[in-house]
């Protein structure tokens, strides 16, 4: 049997740091460029050329303040503020290149559908179909505060929300405007043929959207779908709406049963479960030799920030560790810390007892994933037990330092993945869809929930 192909994704974001926090501060770091847009039609060129799938782009809406109390802590490690809004860049690079795909993170729960479809059909239509969205609900307070809400909805009530926007979205989407709406009819004087466009007479719990779509179709028409939620009600959302699901773990052991999950919750729904394709996160640390690998993790490593790195821990756990001593272990410091740090960090060390200067340690470069240090045939060897053990079908490779980790990566990983034939060796067709997919397949699949509002 063929090995199966391996899909790589540039896990990225608008901001100095994404998850190695203090790597800023290494001097071959370029992330000071974070907003300069050369540097990312720069990377988005380098990607292309190495055929990455995509640059899946993060984001988040509210400072990481849990830490102290405050955001002081975030704002003085540049730990994901400061950070723009990851939209503006994708015209840039799309003009730059022409296969690369392009993933935003954007939340539903601060979105209105209406205008959000319009944003990402039209950035669909300038790229030329190329663009893909994670889906995202949001957890932050400080997110809450500043979008016009008292306090955060709660975690079930943003996946009802988010369903039914789904719905709406769909219905712009594939349902308002045929195939053929756009007649272009210089002799007639018509434009557009008003009987092939309608309105979607949507009225729900949560949103009333009567009237037609605004924007004509795009070369995907939906945008393709990411979703990256870990609970079960996320991964019933992942199931319904996702074509590719994002996890993480600390080994392979631990995301298989997740992947698994969400591909059956999938093929329960009447979709085939292959078609969601699943990508773990890793940093890679390449080098030509394991040798030089590992002393170039170690230098890394010596950049690392703890401030920062608890800035992070702190925020999806809702517990101010700045209290606590560092070398405290967690079962002593708090219950929800020692689930929390079980169910990311325990299974990669079953027996340790962790305290937060372990985890920061951790975190120091690629932060709760886990790292890939070595050749390009280490690497690589490491790259297909994951695919193996977890039934993967890619990576999101998130960054130590810009552009290097990267650029090593191009360097060394790639040419081994073409050697033994697990990279495509070349695009397929010219749409992101397509990059997952293959040739012929822009648009959602017929056995997606969405297509089922497709007029045709």
């Amino acid at each position: 049997m063929a090995e199966r192909l391996i899909h790589l994704n540039a896990f990225e974001n608008a901001s100095p740091v994404n998850i190695s926090s203090g790597l800023w501060r290494h001097p071959e770091d370029q992330s000071h460029r974070y907003k300069d847009v050369r540097y990312w039609i720069e990377l988005a060129q380098m990607l292309e050329g190495a055929g990455f799938d995509s640059i899946f782009m993060a984001d988040v809406l509210g400072m990481l303040d849990v830490y102290q109390g405050k955001p002081d802590a975030a704002l003085r490690t540049a730990t994901q503020v400061p950070i723009n809004d990851p939209t503006t860049l994708v015209s840039a690079m799309a003009a730059a290149t022409r296969h690369i795909g392009f993933a935003m993170t954007v939340s539903l729960t601060y979105e209105q559908p209406y205008a959000f479809a319009r944003t990402m059909t039209s950035l669909d239509h300038v790229s030329g179909g190329r663009v893909g969205w994670n889906i995202v609900t949001s957890y932050l307070d400080s997110a809450a505060r500043n979008l016009g809400r008292a306090e955060q909805m709660s975690h079930d009530e943003r996946y009802d929300r988010g369903d039914e926007f789904m719905e709406v979205l769909y219905k712009l989407w594939e349902g308002s405007w045929e195939d053929d709406a756009v007649v272009i009819d210089k002799a007639r004087g018509v434009y557009v043929d008003p009987a092939k466009v309608h309105p979607i007479r949507h009225q729900g719990p949560y949103f009333s959207v009567p009237d037609a779509f605004i924007a004509e179709p795009s070369p995907q028409r939906t945008p393709v779908l990411f979703q990256a939620g870990s609970s079960a009600r996320g991964q019933q959302f992942a199931a319904t709406h996702a074509e590719g699901v994002f996890v993480h773990g600390t080994r392979p052991e631990v995301i298989a049963p997740v992947v698994a999950n969400v591909r059956a919750r999938a093929a329960a729904l009447g979709r085939d479960p292959r078609s969601v394709r699943a990508f773990a996160v890793t940093t890679i640390v390449a080098a030509e030799t394991d040798e030089a690998a590992q002393a170039k993790y170690a230098e890394l490593l010596s950049y690392a920030d703890y401030e920062g790195a608890m800035v992070q821990f702190a925020g999806p756990l809702g517990v101010d560790v700045s209290k606590f001593d560092p070398d405290q272990p967690l079962t002593e410091i708090n219950p929800n810390a020692a689930h929390f740090t079980r169910h990311l960090f325990a299974d990669a060390d079953p027996d340790r007892v962790w305290t937060l200067r372990d985890i920061a340690d951790y975190m120091g470069v690629g932060g709760m994933g886990p790292k890939f240090v070595g050749s390009g045939k280490t690497i690589v060897d490491e790259m297909q037990r994951w695919v193996d053990i977890a039934d993967l079908d890619g990576f999101n490779i998130t960054y130590a330092i810009r552009p290097g980790t990267f650029a090593d990566t191009v360097k060394y990983v790639v040419p081994e993945l073409r050697r033994r034939g697990l990279m495509r060796p070349a695009y397929q067709g010219t749409t992101f869809r397509e990059n997952i997919y293959g040739a012929g397949q822009a648009r959602l699949r017929d056995d997606h929930p969405g297509k089922k509002f497709w007029r045709g």
